[in-house]
């Protein structure tokens, strides 16, 4: 794969790939530069190398022909279980499957230790049962998928835009309206590849509705659910920033220094609600946001 480097400041190769690509760490970009699998401007550099701008960067990465993923005897908090699906609430410091830099400590490993065998083929060997994923360091609510049926009829709806997908967050700054719509096309940013944007000329439909839930901390914060159309990368982080509110430890799109410096963001994917592939019943579930972001909440709560 090819990239042009495009920011005008610099800044070394191995930081600057692990976050341009979301699937890649920063050990596995070293290892690939150790391996002389990527070079710039034709040339073969090291990991502390500086990027400039019009930096041509080529990747020359052998995929491997099949991924051993390993069943892992991880905790699960299964929130329901039948033939078909499974719902499970997905901790923060997760990745949800395997990748470059991620081959262990998935969700993928753990529900191929609980499933076994009986999870849809249709994403391939390292995705097995997945049909829908959050980020890392997300919490909350995922469909896993039992059978290429179910895999089929939740995708459907996944792309009909029928799935119920309601988000927590707490955010800077305070949302003046009690509730609405952000539209805005999502993709690469023109300027920082490495984040996504708000991008009118190669960005996807996008649409986020909010609702206030609560204001904190003397209007410095507020506590917002949000409700997903679509579900591009990075939706809700995106675009609640780009209406001047940045989630709480947000490592891309927040502030470098605020008041909190927790692991992850505080998002938490809270209600899933859709129609059963086999029954075709409407079915909806909800979980508390974990521990950490209570804490962060409950602080607030005390200083408004």
């Amino acid at each position: 794969m090819n990239l042009t480097y495009t920011l005008d400041t610099k800044e070394r190769i191995d930081k600057y790939l692990s976050t341009y690509f979301d699937d890649y760490t920063r050990s596995h970009i070293q290892k690939l530069l150790k391996e002389e699998a990527i070079t710039v401007n034709g040339k073969l550099i090291k990991a502390n190398y500086q990027l400039s701008e019009g930096d041509e960067v080529v990747i020359n990465e052998s995929a491997p022909k099949e991924l051993d993923v390993i069943a892992e005897d991880l905790p699960l908090d299964i929130v329901f279980e039948d033939d078909d699906l499974l719902i499970v609430n997905k901790p923060v410091n997760m990745v949800v499957h395997p990748a470059p830099g991620h081959y262990t400590g998935t969700l993928v490993n753990a529900i191929m230790f609980h499933c076994k065998d009986r999870l849809s083929s249709i994403n391939g060997v390292a995705r097995p049962g997945i049909v829908h994923r959050i980020d890392k360091d997300t919490s909350g609510l995922l469909i896993i998928c039992k059978t290429d049926l179910a895999h089929q009829e939740i995708a459907a709806q996944l792309k009909e835009h029928t799935i119920h997908r309601r988000y927590v967050a707490i955010v800077y700054n305070n949302i003046k309206e009690d509730s609405g719509t952000i539209e805005g096309p999502i993709g690469r940013g023109d300027k920082d590849r490495k984040k996504m944007a708000i991008n009118y000329k190669n960005g996807k439909d996008a649409t986020t509705h909010f609702e206030v839930l609560e204001r904190l901390d003397h209007n410095r914060f507020t506590y917002v659910a949000l409700k997903l159309e679509t579900g591009r990368t990075h939706q809700i982080r995106v675009h609640m920033t780009s209406e001047g509110n940045p989630l709480i430890g947000d490592p891309v799109y927040g502030p470098k220094k605020g008041m909190f410096s927790p692991k992850g963001q505080m998002l938490h994917a809270k209600e899933l609600g859709f129609i059963h592939p086999r029954t075709k019943e409407y079915i909806e579930f909800s979980v508390e946001p974990p521990n950490s972001f209570l804490h962060i909440l409950n602080v607030l709560r005390k200083k408004g």
